[in-house]
């Protein structure tokens, strides 16, 4: 039988955090004032601290040990990093200056500091805690057998690898699919080689905090 407070470990935190994106998406579409049409600069932050609450609660439920293999790890980081780029910076396609710009701040330090911070902590923290507790911790997992915590982190079947590659793609931005898609497999491919959570957590927390940086130097928005 299913441990119901494990399976709420894995899952709600995800679940809120695309919660919240559908409500981004829903008051950006009615437009209005500021804080509906730009309503990540709220919802981002809100987004950070809930999920983080909810990581917090949770935590002694997750099996997160040192890292192994690190070596596989930050070498997929950095490939990850570079597929998510490849389209602007090597095959010439539009730049993406649309997006989370905190420039609009820029004439308040203050704000414009808490917005790049919040905005890099859920980059590079809350997003893969969320993401690869989820898609790897649990859904790997559940697609061999729905009591998933009698399945070995790490396990392979055809199956589970097809359905979270592409799942995970296509979860992202339309613009991000075909990255995010091979980002999903190499992924999945960590967790066979490294049988370690915390492996596949630091490895997608390189990818993004490289993409942040990269953001940042060049402005294009559209990758947050």
């Amino acid at each position: 039988m299913i441990n119901r407070k494990k399976l709420f470990a894995y899952v709600l935190p995800m679940a809120l955090f695309l919660a919240l994106l559908s409500l981004n998406s829903a008051l950006k579409s009615g437009g209005g004032s500021f804080a509906l049409s730009s309503a990540e600069y709220w919802i981002y932050p809100l987004q950070t601290l809930l999920c983080g609450i909810l990581l917090f609660f949770f935590w002694r439920q997750y099996a997160m040990t040192g890292p192994a293999r690190p070596g596989v790890g930050l070498f997929v980081g950095l490939v990850v990093f570079l597929l998510w780029i490849s389209p602007q910076a090597l095959f010439g396609f539009p730049s993406r200056f649309d997006g989370f710009n905190p420039e609009y701040f820029a004439a308040r330090p203050a704000f414009y500091w808490g917005t790049v911070s919040l905005r890099f902590l859920r980059l590079v923290v809350v997003v893969p805690l969320v993401e690869e507790i989820f898609w790897r911790g649990f859904l790997l997992r559940f697609l061999i057998d729905e009591d998933f915590e009698r399945v070995p982190f790490g396990a392979f079947s055809w199956l589970s690898f097809v359905v979270v590659a592409l799942a995970f793609g296509f979860s992202h931005n339309r613009p991000d699919w075909l990255a995010a898609v091979l980002a999903g497999m190499l992924y999945n491919w960590v967790a066979y080689r490294s049988r370690s959570l915390s492996t596949c957590v630091v490895t997608h927390a390189l990818t993004n905090l490289l993409l942040g940086l990269w953001i940042m130097k060049t402005g294009q928005w559209g990758f947050w």
